[in-house]
């Protein structure tokens, strides 16, 4: 018999293997996707974060983690009607240019997408306008950044600035996080929100885009 703990599990221990074992038993007992998705996958990927938080779990595992986690998100995809997918909000996100950390950025895209957000993944050294045009092109709801050097965050203010120069600022919101950033900064170059780590970002990224009115200074 299906459980759903064994599945957030499998995620946990990072078992791709089980995690698909335990989606694919999971749609064919007529458990609905959103089911496995929630109360399965970021179930398990929630704890993950937690533990991690409290240093019970390390950059290696939470990776290996996500991994399992993505294998998941594989399957479950294919059955969300078309038209769904097209009803769901657009995140462009990247690392600025000059920046070339990508594993914190990857998470926020992995949880983003298990929250059910189509994410424009644009990678690592991403330039002010590659961002507006990648924005632009997919008529996006959010942009995300991440910057992990000092010497790179003030492209994340040049960013802004090309989106307000393309008109689009008042149509996305921004969303900046990663080590060196700080909501002091955040707040200073413009953004709408900031994010201290991969699990805050989708968490302030889903409230921003849904409660826009609930989120800065919580």
């Amino acid at each position: 018999m299906f459980k759903f703990n064994d599945l957030s599990q499998a995620v946990i221990n990072g078992d791709t293997e089980q995690v698909v074992s335990f989606t694919r038993i999971a749609l064919n007992t007529g458990i609905s996707p959103q089911e496995v998705l929630d109360k399965g996958l970021i179930s398990g990927m929630d704890e993950v974060g937690k533990l991690f938080q409290i240093q019970e779990m390390f950059i290696p595992e939470l990776m290996i983690a996500a991994e399992a986690l993505n294998a998941g998100l594989e399957i479950i995809k294919p059955c969300f009607t078309e038209e769904s997918r097209s009803n769901r909000k657009k995140i462009v996100i990247g690392t600025v240019q000059g920046d070339v950390h990508d594993i914190g950025k990857s998470l926020v895209s992995l949880m983003l997408g298990s929250k059910g957000f189509q994410v424009i993944d644009l990678g690592i050294d991403v330039s002010p306008a590659d961002f507006v045009s990648a924005a632009k092109a997919n008529d996006s709801h959010c942009v995300a950044m991440s910057a992990m050097l000092t010497t790179t965050m003030m492209v994340m203010k040049k960013t802004i600035d090309a989106l307000v120069e393309s008109g689009l600022r008042d149509k996305v919101a921004v969303v900046v996080g990663g080590a060196p950033v700080t909501r002091e900064f955040a707040d200073r170059i413009g953004a709408d929100e900031y994010a201290p780590d991969y699990l805050t970002a989708a968490e302030t990224i889903q409230k921003l885009l849904n409660n826009p009115d609930d989120v800065k200074g919580e």
